[in-house]
């Protein structure tokens, strides 16, 4: 098994679930998910990411296979589409094959993903649904808080990867906790890497913290970022936007 960490540049993922919910405000067509997607990849981003949640509040169904057109454009780049595999997110699978998806245990009504997966109590539901994933050519990635213990289940249970979750670094991040949290998540990426399982990162992720993080974690091979990076698009336009994150991760390498 691998005990090394995956030495090449970070990816990042511009997950642009925030651009849709704007765009929902109103029956307008704008701003555009296509062209929000087409401006990131124009600007370097690695991989497009959506979350199309059953209520629709932000991406909705019809932009999923508008997008997976759009990224057949872009070869060398990635669509993620991340959710739950309990509720809609297997249809989207069969229908465009992403290249990869990532597995997330929120609810129906949840405000926004906030813990990762129990493989104690999900495994045995999970297993046929990452299997069925992969043999559609989609690389899975598990959504899982920041535990070394379970990377083990992870990668028992078939997964590629896992996507850890980062609110607690974010909320830890400059307080006299954060090289507490921050050990944990380094302790998890070594668990993981030193096992074969590929390494993503997401949530509450921003160019104040990203760069601390990745240089903590060696081996992280994907960020999704959205909230952070939409807002920021906001003041300085997607394409700036996107070069900056880039640059924090150059920074995290160097």
């Amino acid at each position: 098994m691998p005990t090394t960490a995956h030495t090449a540049p970070t990816a990042l993922s511009v997950n642009i679930n925030k651009v849709a919910l704007v765009r929902n405000t109103r029956h307008l067509g704008i701003p555009s998910v296509t062209r929000a997607a087409t401006l990131c990849l124009e600007a370097g981003a690695h991989a497009i990411t959506v979350h199309p949640r059953p209520d629709e509040r932000h991406i909705r169904a019809s932009d999923v296979p508008e997008l997976a057109a759009l990224m057949q454009q872009w070869p060398g780049r990635e669509f993620n589409i991340e959710g739950n595999p309990f509720q809609n997110l297997m249809d989207f699978i069969r229908a465009v094959r992403p290249t990869q998806c990532t597995f997330v245990p929120d609810g129906e009504d949840q405000f926004t993903s906030d813990h990762g997966w129990n493989l104690a109590q999900d495994a045995d539901r999970l297993r046929p649904l990452i299997e069925e994933a992969q043999s559609l050519g989609v690389r899975v990635s598990l959504f899982m808080d920041p535990q070394p213990e379970a990377m083990a289940a992870a990668k028992a249970v078939g997964a590629d990867r896992v996507e850890l979750y980062t609110e607690t670094f974010a909320s830890a991040f400059g307080t006299p906790r954060r090289a507490e949290v921050l050990d944990q998540f380094a302790q998890t990426t070594h668990a993981a890497v030193a096992i074969g399982l590929g390494v993503n990162a997401g949530h509450d992720l921003s160019r104040d913290n990203l760069t601390a993080f990745l240089r903590a974690c060696p081996g992280v091979q994907e960020v999704s970022i959205g909230h952070a990076l939409i807002a920021d698009a906001l003041e300085l336009g997607y394409a700036a936007t996107v070069r900056d994150y880039l640059r924090c991760i150059a920074a995290a390498a160097a």
